[in-house]
């Protein structure tokens, strides 16, 4: 066998009766699980495998069976919400019934220590969670945020400026940079090679490769968390290095605080550092929700950005009618101001639409039914597993007419206004909605505002844009793509450049 394989079934051997007798004990157990018969909406038969992606695969149950399908993922149900009003009913409306996450042991128990607001179930420690955040990211709390997001965005106009090449990139490092900035207090400019910075997009990506390969054996037999497998060790080790890195970051800003206060920046772990009391937080509780927020903040608005410069170059027609408005109100002399924002709901209206467009998170994420849920004669049982898709009730035609059109007036009232009879669900649903929605999309406001002013954004003839080519992940990037931003100031570094000017 040669010595390679001989070391590793030595290795196992002492394992071999002991996983023999789990996994018999885990089937049987498994499979005796008593099973109510109720009226379930339709679906497939047989149990479902999907082909990649996978949101295009459930988007075509949807298209198949209607707004709301059921299969079966070997003994459990999954449930799948396709159309805009069965979400506004189900997703919405029954939000407490829905609060809980599935049980997976693979990414809430062994990445994550039962510490990721993402993964965590419904209990005691998610409402302390949320209480946290919510006090810290609500919508008063947000404005506070905006000179660091503003001047950040005039150095992302600079950096495409320089290196239009790389806007994808540039994208990244903004996100990065708001979001350490936000969470830790950090004043020294961001770079790409910030060890932090490649550690905790490591990071995130190494989650997104866990959910994506769900479900992991051990989430189908929980028992196998307590044998040393390939696979359960790894994700151990993926949660230990994440932890030591979330701690490492909260204590340098604790030692900041502690040694130097009158310099010190506020940050959001500074803030939850205060309260911990308040919260019943933990040294570990306090910094997983710092590094889930850096994580999961920093990704979505990188994507949220390229998907605006994507829909600018694809669709010339509507950039030019915002940067119509945003220089009837700004000029072409001076650099868009925070309080320009709130005269320019087109540019709050064309973020929407690129969420809309092409969601950020396409097939979102799974809730888990806490109690059984009654819609239109079908019940969702308690123990269900149910996601929003976002890909398919984005594109309801009957709230969406032409749904493939990027229709940022889709969002306005006759008057010009933005409609607030009409979300998109990119942040989440019902009692699991990201917390820091509001910062984000304030974010992508102010980024889309100087950058649509700054440049006119052309696709390159001889490089056509893929708009459908997006990563296949839970949080969906576009794959690169080429445009060419040219410069509607003559002046455009010296106004990027004035740190007075906002």
């Amino acid at each position: 066998m040669g010595s390679f394989g001989t070391s590793i079934v030595g290795y196992a051997y002492p394992y071999v009766g002991v996983l023999v007798v789990v996994l018999i004990a885990a089937i049987l157990w498994r499979n005796s699980r008593p099973h109510r018969h109720v009226n379930l909406p339709p679906g497939p038969k047989a149990t479902w495998k999907y082909s990649a992606p996978m949101f295009r695969s459930y988007a075509d149950l949807i298209q198949a069976y209607g707004p709301v399908v059921s299969f079966k993922r070997g003994n459990d149900i999954q449930i799948l919400v396709g159309s805009y009003q069965a979400a506004m009913d189900i997703m919405q409306k029954h939000g407490a019934e829905l609060a809980d996450r599935p049980p997976a042991v693979s990414t809430n128990e062994l990445l994550s220590g039962n510490k990721r607001i993402l993964f965590l179930r419904a209990g005691k420690r998610m409402l302390s969670y949320r209480k946290a955040l919510h006090s810290s990211l609500q919508p008063s709390a947000a404005a506070t945020y905006g000179p660091l997001q503003y001047q950040n965005a005039k150095i992302y106009v600079l950096d495409i400026l320089r290196d239009p090449e790389n806007h994808l990139a540039h994208a990244r490092k903004y996100a990065a940079s708001v979001i350490l900035t936000l969470t830790y207090g950090k004043t020294t400019p961001t770079s790409y090679d910030d060890p932090e910075v490649i550690a905790i997009n490591k990071f995130a990506a190494r989650i997104m490769s866990v959910v994506k390969g769900m479900p992991w054996p051990v989430d189908k037999y929980p028992i196998l968390r307590y044998l040393p497998l390939p696979h359960v060790r790894m994700l151990k080790q993926y949660q230990q290095d994440e932890l030591r890195l979330f701690c490492s970051l909260m204590e340098a800003t604790r030692r900041e605080r502690r040694n130097a206060p009158e310099s010190a920046s506020p940050s959001f772990i500074g803030y939850l550092l205060d309260h911990q009391r308040d919260f019943e937080l933990s040294d570990e509780d306090t910094a997983y929700l710092g590094g889930s927020m850096f994580g999961a903040g920093s990704d979505t608005t990188a994507s949220g950005l390229g998907l605006v410069t994507m829909a600018a170059a694809c669709y010339p027609q509507e950039q030019g009618k915002i940067q119509a408005a945003i220089d009837a109100v700004v000029g072409r002399d001076r650099v868009p101001r925070l309080e320009d924002l709130q005269s320019l709901p087109l540019v709050s209206a064309f973020a929407a639409e690129a969420h809309r467009w092409r969601p950020i998170l396409p097939m979102g994420l799974n809730h888990r039914a806490m109690k059984d849920v009654v819609w239109n004669g079908y019940v969702i049982p308690a123990g269900a597993a149910i996601s929003g898709v976002s890909w398919s009730i984005m594109r309801d035609p009957s709230i969406f007419p032409d749904p493939e059109e990027f229709r940022p007036s889709r969002w306005l009232t006759d008057d010009g206004n933005m409609r607030d009879d009409l979300k998109h669900f990119d942040f989440g649903f019902g009692r699991r909605v990201c917390p820091g929605v509001h910062v984000a999309e304030r974010s992508l406001a102010i980024t889309t505002a100087l950058l649509l002013w700054a440049f006119d954004i052309v696709e390159d003839p001889s490089y056509p844009i893929d708009t459908f080519g997006l990563t296949d992940a839970p949080i969906t990037h576009p794959l690169p793509f080429k445009v060419k931003f040219f410069p509607r100031n003559a002046h455009l570094r010296s106004l990027m450049e004035d740190r007075d000017a906002s």
